[in-house]
């Protein structure tokens, strides 16, 4: 069972890599576009981002509590111990903080992009801050090993 979660934690996040690159190719297409008109392209990349980042972090979340050490060393060490080791502190509190910020900055970017008939530089921003938060957290060295 375990097993399943982690690798279904890692392959969603190489479909998080390619969804991020359609994302953009689209964003700024639109984005240096003549009219910044919203196009379908956008849409539905958009729609697609983010229910990936919302899939991924419920699997992350279930990986958390099911399949990693994190409660055990909770209730062993307490929280204090994973704050102070730095690799526990990225993995179990700094990485599962920035993809839900992601994820809700996400959601936000989709609602946006389904109201407005034009791209705003409002979107624009938030959509880099949410890609930015999910590149700069991502474990890069578990993924490309």
């Amino acid at each position: 069972m375990e097993q399943i979660i982690f690798h279904a934690h890692e392959g969603f996040a190489y479909l998080i890599i390619l969804a991020i690159a359609l994302f953009l190719i689209a964003l700024f297409t639109v984005m240096f576009s003549y009219s910044g008109k919203i196009t379908k392209q956008l849409r539905k990349s958009t729609l697609i981002t983010m229910i990936l980042f919302h899939t991924q972090f419920l699997i992350g979340l279930l990986m958390l509590f099911v399949a990693s050490p994190f409660m055990s060393i909770v209730k062993s060490s307490g929280m204090g111990e994973i704050m102070k080791t730095g690799v526990y502190r990225f993995q179990y509190v700094e990485h599962p903080f920035s993809m839900l910020v992601a994820a809700i900055l996400m959601t936000i970017v989709n609602k946006k992009v389904k109201s407005n008939e034009r791209l705003t530089l409002k979107i624009v921003f938030i959509a880099l801050l949410a890609i930015a938060l999910v590149m700069m957290m991502m474990p890069w060295s578990k993924l490309f090993p």
